[in-house]
């Protein structure tokens, strides 16, 4: 199995390369040269198999020989051995043919951990067989970098450095990275919104010289490994459903890309998914694209779903790589006028292909907060915002097809809103009950490239 550049010129790499590299030497982002088909008999028989099981058929055709076979079941067993629930990803009934596929169960109460921890355990063992140290750097909208921080603390091969805007996520996700005591993980809060941590992050990347000082590796959701540790829950569901007989569809609240682009490379392995709907709140340029061909940049406007709070959708690189029939050089100048215009226009073919894949829906602030009042109300659910808007969406596609709406973060991390719409101020979990009582530790910063990796500098070779 070899990966490729949505951009056409780096070099082709392994899956333990591109999982270590990140972003690809030309900025593009990696992504595998062909994609396996499971049979229907084959996804027929995942049925009833514990997730773990589940996720080595899914993901071991994309590993290569970066592992052995037993290597990569263990690794896979010690990633979700935390997991709060013995279904790893639980679905729930909301409506007649609407249901919950409830991703919160890890240890940062977010669907990113089923990514992260995973990706802590590979790089951990493919770092210690090659006597190597990585720097980890990533920007968060709120999920990811408590994610990120939770896996790789404590590893001797690894400095994480994970960049969040500053008053611009929850206190409960601003803590989970802040209180994290190990000394090889730092939280810094940058000002500005997420663009600009993101920004700064692809720039260290394309920053050579830095980048090959500290040794920089990223775990956003431009790597790879992330992307693929996000197919193996669409199986469960679907299978879970009567697929392969039966066909499912889902709808992901989306910021970044990367959870829905999972859904597609589901697809694209044989998985029968009838329609990918896009989920957006107020920062709603995914289903301006989609519905318009235009993605412009309007500038961020914070919400009450502050991980959706994202106008630069790094995995829609992805998507657009397949719409424009995999031509890199199509996609680098399309990414030369965001970067150089604030947006471009995708041509009419490319649009057909991408709504082929994807529908679209908005979910305004006032919509968000009457659904989160309205499931605990009529489906007797708490919904975390960014849930909220799935099942807000979800409405307008509901019909003879099964329809997943994933639920991205437990109600408990967002508890502001949750109150404020239900009256109900949803508890942490036993095992986080202290977190505002513990210690926070985090470092402010402008936003300046120059000064963050000097600040990182600092931080790996102190």
């Amino acid at each position: 199995m070899r990966y490729v550049s949505t951009r056409g010129t780096a070099p082709e790499l392994s899956f333990e390369e591109a999982m270590l590299t990140g972003l690809a030497r030309d900025g593009g982002l990696y992504v595998p040269a062909e994609v396996p088909v499971m049979s229907q008999g084959d996804i027929a028989a995942l049925a009833g198999l514990p997730y773990e099981e589940v996720a080595f058929r899914v993901m071991r055709p994309f590993i290569g020989d970066t592992f052995t076979d037993d290597e990569f079941g263990a690794l896979i067993e010690a990633a979700y051995a935390g997991f709060g629930h013995a279904a790893r990803a639980p679905l729930k009934q909301l409506q007649p043919n609407h249901f919950l596929l409830e991703l919160f169960h890890g240890p940062t109460l977010a669907f990113k951990d089923f990514a992260m921890q995973l990706i802590g355990q590979l790089f951990q063992a493919a770092l210690k067989r090659r006597g190597d140290r990585v720097t980890i750097v990533g920007a968060t909208s709120g999920d990811t970098g408590s994610a990120a921080m939770e896996a790789f603390r404590g590893l001797d091969n690894v400095s994480v450095f994970i960049l969040f805007p500053h008053g611009r996520v929850s206190d409960v996700q601003r803590r989970q990275m802040s209180t994290v005591s190990e000394a090889n993980a730092h939280a810094l809060a940058l000002t500005g919104d997420f663009d600009d941590c993101q920004a700064r992050v692809k720039d260290m990347f394309n920053d050579f010289d830095f980048r090959d000082r500290v040794r920089l590796a990223g775990v956003n959701s431009i790597n790879w490994a992330r992307v693929l540790a996000q197919v193996v829950y669409y199986f469960t569901a679907a299978v879970s459903l009567g697929a392969p007989h039966r066909k499912v569809s889902f709808c992901v609240p989306t910021g970044n890309f990367g959870d829905i682009f999972a859904g597609h490379i589901a697809k694209k392995m044989g998985l029968p998914i009838e329609q990918l709907i896009v989920a957006t709140n107020q920062n709603d340029i995914l289903h301006r694209a989609l519905s318009s061909g235009d993605y412009v940049t309007h500038g961020v406007t914070p919400s009450i779903s502050p991980s959706m709070d994202i106008q630069v959708s790094s995995n829609f690189e992805r998507a657009l790589f397949d719409a424009y029939g995999r031509d890199g050089a199509a996609v680098a100048q399309l990414m030369d006028e965001l970067k150089s215009g604030g947006g471009f226009h995708i041509s009419q073919g490319a649009l057909q292909g991408l709504r082929e894949t994807f529908a679209s829906g908005r979910a305004s602030e006032e919509e968000t907060s009457a659904m989160i009042k309205r499931a605990r109300a009529e489906m007797g659910e708490l919904l975390c915002p960014h849930s909220a808007v799935g099942v807000h969406v979800a409405q307008d596609f509901q019909g003879e097809t099964p329809l997943v709406t994933l639920a991205t973060a437990h109600p408990a991390k967002f508890p502001d809103a949750v109150e404020a719409a239900t009256g109900i101020r949803p508890a942490l979990p036993p095992r986080m009950a202290d977190l505002f009582d513990r210690e926070e530790r985090v470092t402010r910063v402008e936003n300046d490239l120059s000064a963050i990796e000097a600040l990182i500098e600092e931080g790996v070779f102190a």
